[in-house]
């Protein structure tokens, strides 16, 4: 019956009621480590540095060669190259050196940075490397950021680049800290929504055959972890903490990539923890926890003509969030298709609007709702989700007045809303056992 209207709208109400009593199992609390971090020198700013003081290891160099005792037995410690740990002496040129020469070594390699605090800058870690093989990184302190963004001339703090086989381990507390609490008070930031100008913490751009793991990030300016243009990249074990209220500080963001796995990891940040964008294929995010923040999100999508497809989220939880699962396109987008999409077996905890499909997406109002959205939604699939929600109705389906959504199928969703009352605390719920709609 559906399928001959040409837009559809739906929004799903309440199929079934049940009041559970004040003796019902509670639902699990969910709490996050993060490493101790002394915020003492926070107030530190040293002088501007440039922006990506770059150490090239072409034969016309004007820097020094390193003399080959800094390093045993192809292991680069940045302090044998002048770093400091004492949070506040400028290790940009150190870790560049140290990185120059373990890019460089005829063997294998890895960069160590030890326990301390790090003060470095804009940091481009640039390859290709020996025989096409990049060191391994193995950071066992914290990274401390300028708090200026001034010092900032583009819009990374580190960036990996032009990489293969890239390994990035953490061991005991390492941290990457943003100290972007400065730059959220931008008042320029705030009338915006995009702050595109506010420096990401971490990005890979064309970087294949990588693995990061075991990493906290905290308080990024803009994007905690960015990756463009890349293939084959397990990102395992992450820890990212920014505040509810941080713009834009979404947690992992991907883009143009493809075969990208996103596993074990805690985010909770003031966007979304996992935002994938236009030019994905194969992007998978399993048993990950999610909040604050907005949610793990698909889109926005519309912005240009690229496709997304073979998209995975499984085993996740969602805590108190804006979004739950979210898919998110523009009107008057340009045409382009999103399949292929797949979301199962997550928990919602008094998560607002759990299930979503949007391409009315317009967070600035800026939009022209007249045009629909030409980004075609198909074969997308919302499987055993449960939980608690604290907006009624729990699942809202918006799709495009244009090119309606196809093959869209809702399975075993069971969702409660925790009301106040005079007798205490019930539990309505939201049961759909089966829904499939084919246009």
């Amino acid at each position: 019956m559906m399928a001959s209207l040409p837009y559809v709208v739906i929004t799903l109400v309440f199929a079934a009621y049940a009041i559970h009593d004040l003796h019902a199992r509670p639902l699990p609390v969910l709490r996050r480590s993060i490493p101790h971090l002394s915020q003492s020198t926070d107030s530190l700013r040293p002088p501007p540095l440039a922006s990506y003081e770059v150490l090239r290891r072409d034969r016309g160099s004007d820097e020094p060669r390193v003399r080959s005792d800094r390093a045993t037995a192809g292991l680069f410690d940045v302090t044998a190259y002048g770093a400091k740990g004492d949070g506040k002496t400028d290790s940009t040129k150190a870790f560049l050196s140290a990185w120059r020469d373990a890019c460089n070594h005829p063997g294998k390699s890895t960069l160590l940075i030890p326990p301390g605090i790090f003060y470095v800058g804009p940091l481009l870690f640039d390859g290709p490397c020996h025989h096409n093989q990049s060191p391994k990184m193995v950071i066992r302190g914290t990274l401390r950021a300028p708090s200026d963004v001034s010092v900032f001339l583009k819009p990374n703090w580190i960036v990996f680049h032009r990489l293969h086989g890239l390994i990035i381990n953490g061991e005991g507390n390492a941290l990457l800290d943003g100290r972007g609490k400065e730059a959220w008070k931008d008042p320029s930031c705030q009338k915006k929504s995009k702050c595109d100008t506010l420096p990401r913490s971490l990005r890979f751009e064309h970087v294949s055959n990588g693995t990061i793991s075991n990493i906290a990030l905290l308080n990024s300016k803009g994007v905690h972890v960015s990756l463009l243009r890349s293939d084959n990249i397990i990102l395992d074990g992450l820890n990212i903490t920014a505040p509810w209220n941080s713009p834009n500080t979404d947690g992992i963001h991907v883009g143009d990539s493809t075969n990208i796995k996103i596993v074990s990891s805690t985010i909770g940040t003031g966007d979304d923890c996992v935002s994938i964008g236009p030019g994905n294929f194969n992007v998978s995010v399993f048993n990950t926890t999610c909040g604050p923040g907005h949610g793990i999100s698909i889109g926005s999508l519309g912005q240009n003509e690229k496709n997304v497809g073979g998209i995975r989220v499984r085993n996740c939880t969602i805590v108190g969030t804006q979004n739950g699962l979210r898919i998110k396109t523009w009107p008057g987008s340009p045409p382009s298709k999103a399949f292929d999409m797949t979301f199962e077996e997550v928990i919602m905890i008094d998560v607002s609007n759990p299930i979503i499909i949007d391409q009315e997406y317009c967070p600035s109002n800026s939009c022209h709702k007249s045009k629909p959205s030409l980004v075609q939604l198909s074969d997308v699939a919302f499987r055993n989700i449960t939980g608690t929600a604290r907006t009624t109705p729990p699942v809202t389906i918006n799709c495009s007045k244009s090119v309606p959504c196809r093959n869209v199928t809702l399975e075993e969703i069971d969702l409660k809303k925790m009301e106040h009352g005079e007798h205490g605390r019930s539990l309505w719920s939201f049961i759909w056992e089966s829904f499939w709609w084919k246009n």
